[in-house]
């Protein structure tokens, strides 16, 4: 409904490359604050997509405040995992469609297959 979702995204091999985006994340606050756009920054987080960690300090801030660290984060609906793995989304959209299949169940009394099939 919104596009108001921003995105960074970096290879990170060492510090210089943290750096870098710390760099991106303030130019990016720079341009909210001229054009007096809010950022939340209780709904910003950095998750490390990789299989082997990055041994460098990969703390990124908002105004001071650091950016906590997370395994999974939802991006345009994707649930993406910091392995990469497509499980926890798959899971997600079952749960989700198996919950409406009951709502559907339960809301008619009609037993008939084709008419379920329907709903």
């Amino acid at each position: 409904m919104f596009a108001d979702d921003a995105t960074m995204y970096l290879h990170i091999t060492d510090d210089i490359d943290v750096a870098q985006l710390q760099q991106a994340v303030d130019a990016l606050i720079n341009w909210t604050n001229m054009w007096q756009l809010l950022i939340s920054v209780n709904k910003c987080c950095v998750s490390l997509l990789n299989v082997d960690r990055v041994i460098c300090n990969t703390s990124v801030n908002i105004n001071g405040v650091v950016l906590p660290g997370v395994e999974h984060t939802r991006g345009v609906g994707v649930v993406i995992s910091s392995d990469l793995s497509p499980s926890l989304h798959v899971n997600e959209i079952a749960a989700k469609a198996h919950k409406r299949a009951s709502l559907i169940h339960k809301a008619f009394v009609c037993g008939n297959a084709s008419v379920l099939l329907r709903a």
